[in-house]
């Protein structure tokens, strides 16, 4: 047995036969991400959760083939990467390709590209604490209730058997079987106050990002109804959620404080909603917090509800740790201890064996060591006193950043033997002092303290210990306080002025065009060591999508006038009319030496309204008013360009043709179809100056829900629309107001004839840094292929084309361009193909092909005389067998010769591979294809090349002459009209996209489970909360069967706000699942998207009111913050817009 075939089949992989259908035939230059082996990717379409996690069937690149398989890999190349096609075997030959992950759970990720924002720099000496080492917040994802895009394997098995050994076993988790009686009985006790917390920060806000997670909680007063949590737990902007007592009674809870430094945070429940069991509440005691003292961790540990762990306190003076670029503590001291705790255990009491809460936890290391960090309870007891009391929880701050610094380190700084001797003769037990480690600029401590500086006194007392020095200052709002220090040896007094803390911590922000902004708070101040000034981006996102990063930006100017603060900006943002192109510029908080500059295309139609939200702390939810309506855009003007000179081409052609090429910018403002982009950007051909047509890419318009902005020679933009987007061979056209454009735009000439395989011709292009490009090269081949789907989640792909290849570097470089004959004609588009999304990088493949001119011809006819293309076509998908492979499924002798003598140059059949799945409003009394039937002729003509499939555009049934299985026969077919494949409808619901299956979607299935298909949802929404995933069909509501949009929209108004609510789903692979939803229509109300002939939009967008005055609007949505169902690494950041 060959060496590769062997290695195949010990990795469970199926090997293609030299030819025929999984012939392995080289396919054309394009980019993807390095895959890491020959596994067909796990299918990653919804099932229900399992307890036992599948494992991938992907072989990892230490598990290489053989070196000598090349008779396996035989068109692989030194310099290719193959990837078998799952379903039709062809390999797909890559280049990487540069998609970047939107973000991680709690860190921001940013595209590397970007060029200010490099790797992270804080303004601090760098951290002995390397990242992979840093520690984690422990919070748990949502991840227990597995996403339809998750690691299903292809057959459907739960896991393999031959790898259990590395399946982690399940462990009962508990008290330990030698616990005391004691500690047995603490434990009973504890656990009737600990709550599981399950919450969701529905936007991005500060230093957050819009999640749902869970985590612990603990009754700190029962009768008022209080439960002490974590700060991130509870989080800096909108947070909604509940919490689930031990008997598994369930309540809302919602913020009534955040503290704005220390890691924790207070809900509030009613207890009058428990009804089953004596609420019972846990004391604070500070104090019981030493050195030896045995604890118990009794929380939400990896997410199991409840689970106790063991561990004895070893350190009371350990600084804050740093979580990196999110939030941190800091100006405390924390507890350690080592619990072993992980995701879930965040805001777990920390008990003795008395049953009292000595400590609150709030993370550990994230290397997996059992080392566990807890925060101090003196300012959370306080805060709870304040709250219970009625009274307001102050909070001073002189923006300075203090460290424990152990004596050996403050000598080297400058303290004195004297001050030693005395700190150590009054404090014993003290191993350290406070020390200066940042200073905010324009804070009261700026040019009164340095960094450095050893903290001795404040007012006079002497003074080792934070939570002394948070007494100060919480009782010292605007008043003045006296501080001694001492610096390199000498004693400096200095006064500094107590600011209030929570006046530096944003409680609201704006929402315009499509992005979220706010004032600069004090920690992201605190960690880049900045002023507490200027008008931070939390959510880059929609007409202020700057540099491909999702946050981090600090906006100086909009429109050439000052932002300084949020006031400004929002009267600056008041003014600007829709549509309007304004200049900004702005920092990244990461790079405050580097000013940028962009024009931004300001979007006031989509997202019509400018909110306001301000921060309730009586009814913990945030209040949405609207402060600004939109300004009509301005009409637009005719615009002068001309077009750039070619230096040093020789080729006339070559120089015309720059006149019929223009730039098309797609904005996309809902995530339809499962295409994973909000914007995207490349070139278009101009097919006919006169009435503004343009053809581009599918990839770069994929459908109609959008803002088309087209440049011409590089200057005038004019807005455009969608005329026609064919639904196999992945062009759209488009058409422009050419009056507008006073330009020598030039009709390309479109060839009639194909183009033939070993032909000479110009390979005219756009490089990845938008420049023209050419050369001469020659036609390698010409393939009749099919773009691979993508597994995770259905989206437009192209399918039945002959796709060209060149043989030319320039080929895989550029994703927009021509063939061109040395006569100027135009013999074939390049075109980029959205592929699908590889399940080891998870990153999305993007090919680059050419398409022969000659078949479009017909569409862009119709059109030039005013008429919408309506085709109709084979709701199938075929490819291509070679004779030998027709021999063996009953194609006669005779056809086979009339085969060779009607193509000499490619002898070949079509094999039907898939049936599109039909819409339940279609019906035919008709015979259908089926798969695995070999088409002989359609309408008595033989079919031997994939553009003799056009006789299917004008013709409802066609004659058809198969081979089945064996046996020729004779089948009406019907084609199906394409109107009905475009999405015309969405409902945006609980944070879901529901719209009817688009063609995608029919390709793939093999059954409509119902007309509701969930296309994307929402960060932070109840869909992404409850497990509502992408790619799931809904088919009941309440138990009350909806099998359209229509239905469920009637049903689910009928739900209250805020109650719960049965859906019964399907995921894609016909697994029947119920899911239990809260509404929420104060974060997430429900809109539509209609398409609307009439608007000027071609869209019109339809709320529904609700009875929350206060409610955020509903066409506010944030496209980027929607995940597709793409499965991990669901990206919407390029790092550049030409792709």
């Amino acid at each position: 047995m060959p060496p590769a075939l062997s290695w195949a089949r010990r990795k469970g992989l199926s090997i293609a036969p030299a030819s025929g259908p999984a012939a392995l035939l080289r396919l054309a230059s394009f980019r993807a991400s390095k895959v890491g082996g020959l596994g067909s990717p796990p299918h990653p379409h919804g099932h229900k959760p399992s307890l036992c996690l599948p494992r991938s069937n992907s072989v990892p690149l230490s598990e290489s083939p053989p070196l000598n398989s090349t008779k396996f890999l035989a068109c692989s190349t030194s310099s290719d990467k193959s990837l078998l096609h799952p379903q039709s075997h062809r390999p797909l030959f890559s280049n990487p390709c540069r998609i970047y992950t939107f973000l991680n759970r709690y860190h921001r990720t940013y595209a590397t590209t970007s060029t200010m924002t490099g790797e992270a720099r804080p303004k601090r000496k760098q951290s002995p604490v390397s990242t992979s080492e840093r520690p984690a917040k422990h919070l748990k994802p949502e991840s227990n209730i597995l996403s339809t895009s998750d690691e299903t394997t292809t057959n459907g098995a739960i896991y393999n058997v031959d790898d259990e050994e590395d399946i982690t076993p399940v462990v009962a988790l508990g008290t330990s079987q030698t616990d005391s009686p004691e500690w047995q009985a603490t434990i009973e006790s504890v656990v009737k106050s600990v709550v599981s917390i399950h919450f969701c920060q529905t936007c991005s806000f500060d230093t957050d990002l819009s999640t749902c997670s869970q985590a612990t909680g603990f009754v700190v007063d029962a009768e008022k109804g209080y439960i002490l949590t974590n700060r991130h737990v509870v989080g800096a902007g909108p947070f909604w959620g509940y919490c689930i007592f031990d008997n598994h009674e369930e309540c809302d809870v919602r913020p009534v404080y955040r503290d704005p430094i220390h890691d924790f945070g207070i809900l509030k429940f009613d207890p009058k909603a428990i009804k089953y069991m004596d609420m019972t509440e846990l004391k604070l005691n500070p104090g019981g917090a030493q050195v030896g003292v045995e604890i118990r961790v009794v929380g939400n540990d990896a997410g199991e509800k409840l689970s106790i762990l063991s561990g004895v306190i070893s350190r009371l003076d350990r600084n804050a740790p740093e979580y990196g670029e999110g939030y941190s503590d800091f100006n405390t001291n924390y507890i350690q201890a080592a619990a072993a705790a992980s995701g879930g255990s965040s805001g777990s009491p920390v008990v003795n064996i008395s049953g009292q809460v000595v400590a609150l936890q709030a993370g550990g290391r994230a290397d997996g060591a059992a080392t566990d960090y807890f925060l101090p309870l003196n300012r959370p007891l306080r805060a709870l006193q304040c709250i219970q009391e009625g009274k307001l929880v102050t909070r001073g701050t002189i923006q300075t950043q203090w460290m424990i610094k152990p004596f050996d380190e403050c000598r080297r700084l400058g303290l004195t033997p004297e001050w030693e001797a005395t700190i150590r003769k009054l404090a014993p037990k003290e191993t350290g002092m406070l020390v200066a480690e940042i200073v905010l600029p324009e804070g009261p401590g700026d040019g009164k303290l340095q960094e450095g500086d050893v903290l001795l006194k404040v007012n006079g007392e002497l003074l080792t210990q934070f939570h002394r020095l948070d007494d100060i200052l919480d009782s010292s709002v605007d008043q003045t306080v006296r501080l001694l220090v001492q610096r390199g040896g000498q004693d400096l007094e200095v006064e500094c002025e107590v600011g209030d803390l929570h006046a530096i911590t944003p409680d609201r922000f704006v929402t315009v065009a499509g992005a979220t902004f706010h004032d600069l708070s004090y920690q992201q101040a605190r960690l880049y060591a900045i002023a507490t000034r200027g008008l931070f981006v939390c959510e880059a996102t929609g007409s202020f999508k700057i540099e491909n990063t999702i946050s981090g930006w600090i906006v100086d100017t909009v429109d050439k006038r000052p932002t300084r603060n949020l006031k400004e900006f929002i009267e600056v943002m008041k003014t600007i009319p829709d549509r309007a192109r304004v200049a900004i510029t702005y920092k990244h908080i990461r790079d405050l030496h580097t000013r940028g500059t962009s024009i931004l295309y300001i979007d006031r139609h989509w997202h019509p309204k400018m909110s306001l939200a301000i921060r309730n702390d009586e009814t913990g939810l945030w209040d949405f008013e609207e402060i600004g309506a939109p300004i009509p855009a301005e009409p637009q003007v005719p615009r002068k360009a001309d077009f750039i000179k070619l230096d040093g081409v020789s080729q006339p052609a070559v120089a015309e043709i720059v006149r019929s090429f223009v730039r098309v910018a797609c904005t996309i403002p809902l995530k339809l179809d499962g295409f994973p982009q909000t914007k995207k950007t490349g070139f278009g051909v101009v097919i006919d100056a006169e009435k503004g047509l343009v053809v581009v890419s599918r990839a770069i318009v994929p459908y109609d829900l959008c803002d088309i902005n087209i440049t011409v020679a590089d200057s005038a933009i004019v807005t455009g629309k969608v005329i026609f987007m064919h639904p196999l061979q992945n062009y759209t056209i488009l058409q422009y107001d050419p009056s507008l454009v006073q330009a020598p735009v030039k009709s390309a000439q479109l060839s009639t004839k194909n183009i033939k395989q070993g032909q000479d011709t110009i390979f005219v292009g756009f490089n990845q840094n938008l420049r023209f490009v050419v050369a001469k090269t020659t036609v390698t081949d010409i393939t009749t292929v099919s773009i691979p789907a993508n597994l995770a989640s259905p989206r437009y792909r192209a399918i039945n084309l002959d796709a060209i290849t060149v043989d030319t570097g320039l080929s895989s470089q550029c994703a927009s361009g021509v063939l061109l004959g040395e006569d100027g004609v135009v013999q074939a588009l390049w075109l980029n193909y959205l592929g699908e999304r590889t399940p080891s990088s998870h990153k999305d493949v993007e090919y680059h092909l050419g398409l022969a001119t000659p078949s479009l011809l017909p569409v862009i006819n119709k059109i030039q005389q005013g008429e919408v293309p309506k085709l109709r076509i084979l709701n199938m998908e075929s490819y291509v067998i070679q004779m030998a492979q027709a021999r063996i499924m009953g194609v006669s002798e005779a056809w086979i010769d009339r085969v060779a003598a009607s193509n000499p140059s490619r002898h070949q059949l079509f094999m039907v591979r898939k049936i599109d799945t039909l819409p339940p409003s279609f019906t035919h009394e008709n015979d259908a294809l089926e798969e695995g039937d070999i088409i002989l002729t359609l309408n008595d003509k033989l079919i031997t090349r994939i553009s003799e499939f056009d006789i299917m555009y004008e013709n409802e049934i066609l004659d058809a002459l198969i081979v089945r299985k064996g046996e020729e026969m004779r089948v009406k077919v019907p084609t199906v009209p394409t109107e009905d494949l475009e999405t015309d409808r969405a409902i945006f619901f609980c944070g879901a996209v529901l719209q009817k299956p688009h063609h995608a979607v029919r390709q793939q299935i093999s059954k409509l489970h119902s007309e509701i298909y969930i296309s994307a949802r929402s960060r932070g929404s109840p869909a992404y909360q409850y497990g509502l995933s992408p790619t799931n069909f809904i088919t009941a509501v309440n138990g009350v069967q909806t099998r359209d949009l229509d239905s469920f929209v009637q049903e689910v108004k009928k739900i209250p706000n805020n109650t719960y609510f049965r859906l019964r789903a399907v995921t894609f692979d016909n697994v029947p699942w119920v899911v239990t939803m809260k509404k929420n229509d104060h974060y997430f109300p429900m809109s539509e998207y209609a398409k609307d002939s009439t608007s000027e939009l071609g869209w019109k967008v339809i709320t529904y009111p609700t009875k929350d005055e206060a409610a955020a609007d509903s066409s506010n949505l944030t496209a980027e913050a929607m995940d597709e169902g793409a499965g991990e690494g669901a990206s919407d950041v390029e790092p550049d817009e030409q792709r």
